[in-house]
């Protein structure tokens, strides 16, 4: 069972749950920027985060099945249709032999994920399928490259039952978004009066926004060290250049940096972060620990289950 590419879009790229445990290496985790909307896309089909997604930023993208299986789609809503008929996200759906499955450009959100039963085909590269364009590791070839015009995508076809996720699950990305951060241990290296402008003051996504990081503009923070010597750095981590500019680092960021840190956000809004266009604000919130960590718990625990036992 494959689709053809007959227009691939801009950055359409294959993305499991990301390459873990490289790091040491200089390789980063990759994966999908979205990690709520992919993890929805495996859920619906019984699929692990282990098996990959198409992970489609933009659109537009047009996709002819030669058998028939079911798919699901989330995400930002890219006007879905086969053979010209709209199909509903956030679903599963049948598409049959010889149809076309096409996405426009998108109307809400920047990331729209597709999956199909079992998940596409693709040769693991340190242990994971993920696209990393910067580092040119995994994808469709394994190097790192974006869908090209035709290429295949290979998969194992099967039916699934219907299912679709329950509209309180389904995010608004036009929604105002709040990233709560988690003080790091540099944190006490930002004075009061700049913690007060960090959560005071709106920033707006500028036009450095990628997979990478998300830089943002707004009240310059000045932190009282100037640089410190480059160490690890995590998922969500906003780091503050000598700009005074914040940047939140995302899943294809560097792995080493030597800029002071305020901490991270949650992992939950920097999938939110990853839907957001330059051009939009957003505010921060501090949070704790014991509040992330049980949502987190909650969110892995449920769809480590399946579909199977939680319905």
């Amino acid at each position: 069972m494959s689709f053809d590419v007959i227009k691939p879009g801009p950055l359409s790229l294959l993305q499991d749950h990301g390459r873990w445990g490289q790091q040491q290496l200089g390789i980063s985790p990759s994966g999908p920027a979205d990690a709520h909307a992919f993890a929805w896309a495996c859920y619906l089909l019984g699929n692990t985060r282990e098996q990959a997604c198409l992970e489609i930023t933009l659109g537009p993208l047009s996709l002819r099945a030669h058998s028939t299986t079911h798919i699901a789609l989330t995400g930002a809503d890219l006007d879905a249709r086969i053979d010209g008929e709209p199909i509903k996200a956030w679903c599963t759906q049948q598409i049959k032999a010889g149809q076309t499955l096409q996405l426009g450009l998108a109307r809400a959100g920047l990331r729209a994920y597709l999956a199909v039963p079992g998940g596409f085909r693709a040769e693991p590269c340190y242990g994971s399928c993920a696209t990393s364009v910067r580092e040119k590791l995994g994808g469709l070839h394994g190097d790192g490259q974006p869908l090209r015009h035709g290429d295949v995508l290979e998969f194992a076809p099967a039916a699934r039952p219907a299912r679709c996720v329950p509209a309180a699950y389904i995010p608004d990305y036009r929604n105002a978004l709040t990233l709560r951060l988690l003080p790091g241990y540099q944190f006490a290296q930002f004075e009061p009066a700049q913690i007060e402008r960090l959560l005071s003051s709106p920033y707006q996504i500028s036009a450095q926004a990628d997979r990478m990081g998300y830089r943002l503009k707004g009240d310059a923070l000045q932190p009282s060290m100037a640089g410190l010597i480059s160490e690890g750095i995590a998922y969500g981590a906003v780091q503050v250049p000598p700009s005074g500019q914040p940047i939140v680092l995302l899943n294809d960021r560097q792995t080493i940096g030597g800029y002071p840190k305020l901490g991270c956000i949650a992992a939950a809004d920097a999938a939110q972060l990853a839907q957001r266009r330059p051009g939009e604000s957003l505010r921060f919130a501090l949070t704790d620990l014991d509040t992330l960590s049980d949502e987190r718990r909650r969110w892995e625990n449920f769809f480590a289950r399946g579909p199977a036992d939680n319905t």
